[in-house]
């Protein structure tokens, strides 16, 4: 089996392996990289997710990083709806942060399963094709630029795999063993798209409502994610 971690990485464009010291590297040395050559910094989710005329991921959330990056701003939603604070405009982060070691939401090796970062790349996925814009000839268009970025067989067959066969909700949501990872689930399904669509706005519902995550936490992490694209 493929390391879903490192996946995960190359799909959001991390250089930073993931881990808390990459992540100190800051998210934001991301940006030039892959503005410069997103193949070449591993970010999958730009040729996922890049061919569809105006589409917003591109230019934003592919400059984050992995893992380290959800955990970081779910935890940071997350703390926000915990300690009763009202939802902020909109506004850039300063800065995006690991969550701490003693949080609940973990990014050491160690402590989160290959299952669970492959969930975090199928909820991506599922979101991406929220909208149905992903036909059999787009399929093949995206698989022959993921060929070029030297993913391997075995990952470039789940992703196509995952691309043509009907989201398995139920699975992502069962990858979900406490409230932090259901939080992650979200948060990376909300990195993966700008709801500009009814199909998309009505999947993340779906999804929130399935994940049984109250409407002030998802505006919370709604407004992280949005502020951490803003800073991107």
């Amino acid at each position: 089996m493929f390391d879903a971690k490192k996946l995960l990485d190359q799909f959001l464009g991390s250089q930073a392996g993931g881990g808390s010291g990459g992540m100190k590297r800051s998210a934001n040395d991301v940006l030039g990289m892959a503005k410069s050559n997103p193949l070449a910094t591993g970010a999958i989710a730009a040729v996922l997710l890049g061919t569809k005329s105006g589409r917003k991921m591109a230019g934003s959330a592919v400059k984050l990083g992995g893992l380290a990056v959800i955990a970081g701003l779910g935890y940071q939603a997350y703390k926000n709806y915990k300690s009763g604070q009202p939802v902020e405009p909109t506004q850039s982060l300063p800065e995006i942060l690991p969550p701490p070691k003693d949080s609940a939401f973990k990014i050491e090796p160690a402590a989160v399963s290959n299952d669970f970062a492959l969930a975090l790349v199928r909820a991506m996925i599922a979101a991406a094709k929220a909208d149905g814009h992903i036909d059999q000839a787009e399929r093949a268009r995206i698989m022959d630029k993921i060929h070029l970025s030297g993913l391997g067989s075995e990952a470039e067959a789940f992703i196509n795999a995952e691309l043509a066969n009907p989201t398995d909700l139920d699975a992502i949501i069962a990858a979900a063993r406490s409230e932090e990872e259901k939080v992650e689930i979200y948060t990376a399904s909300r990195l993966a798209i700008e709801p500009d669509t009814r199909a998309e706005r009505g999947y993340l519902d779906m999804l929130a409502g399935r994940l049984g995550l109250p409407d002030a936490l998802i505006d919370h992490i709604e407004a992280t994610v949005s502020s951490a694209k803003i800073s991107l």
